[in-house]
């Protein structure tokens, strides 16, 4: 099923599809750009059986959570995209903050773009991007939110927006993605406006001062979180030294 819907925001002509069983919604949104279609395009599923997340790992994808990936195309300069997580996170923060009760447990951003309530794991992005034939950036923004379901992970807490007390359809709160990705989009605006995005960030983020450990691929760094800088590098404090790092997966002490 394919539902026009009209963003006031962003663009005046995303499209919707609605699917069912799909392997990935990140996959379905690459087989669009391959056949030609240039986006903006959201692709909803009510299951995957093939989710996955950062660095290849699986992605637990039952029935009644929700999964949603964005297409765009050339979004912004190559220089500008590293900001645009940023966005996407701000915008997931938002939409997650309008269903949590005030009174519940409060809703951050852990870096990168892992959306906490209170300090548990909800939701998963996934961005992941490849060049056309003819040189046109394709980048595919991959959002699971656990609202029924939450996987066993071994290394991070996780909570669904059922446990926070949170009971509405995947529908519902797609609505609320949509309209925020829009704004945050907007205010993105190709990476023109990443400073803003930026500031917005840091007002939704946890950790600041804290002592964290970043598991990087070849390493474990240890120190305290100092922030992220204008591109969104994590700055970490390791004694005298202060280092910027790009990737990596943070902990809590």
């Amino acid at each position: 099923m394919e539902d026009r819907l009209h963003s006031r925001r962003f663009d005046d002509d995303i499209r919707h599809i609605a699917l069912g069983d799909v392997i990935s919604t990140n996959t379905v949104c690459f087989d669009h750009a391959r056949s030609g279609d240039a986006g903006p395009l959201w692709i909803t599923a009510r299951r995957q059986t093939g989710g996955r997340g950062r660095r290849g790992r699986p992605w637990v994808s039952e029935a009644g959570n929700l999964y949603a990936s964005l297409l765009l195309t050339d979004p912004g300069p190559m220089e500008a995209v590293r900001t645009l997580p940023l966005a996407v996170a701000v915008a997931v923060h938002a939409a997650i903050s309008r269903v949590v009760p005030a009174s519940g447990h409060p809703v951050e951003i852990k870096w990168p773009n892992d959306v906490l309530i209170g300090r548990a794991k909800t939701c998963g992005i996934l961005l992941e991007s490849e060049t056309t034939r003819d040189g046109r950036l394709v980048v595919v923004i991959g959002i699971g939110i656990n609202m029924v379901a939450r996987p066993d992970m071994a290394h991070y807490p996780v909570t669904c927006l059922a446990e926070q007390g949170v009971h509405i359809s995947p529908e519902e709160l797609f609505a609320h993605l949509y309209v925020e990705m829009n704004r945050a989009l907007a205010v993105w605006n190709g990476g023109a406006g990443a400073a803003g995005i930026v500031a917005r960030w840091r007002a939704a983020a946890c950790g600041f001062g804290e002592r964290i450990t970043v598991n990087l691929p070849d390493r474990s760094l240890t120190g305290r979180f100092a922030g992220i800088d204008d591109q969104g590098y994590l700055i970490l404090e390791t004694g005298r030294d202060t280092m910027s790092i790009a990737a990596g997966d943070v902990f809590f002490a």
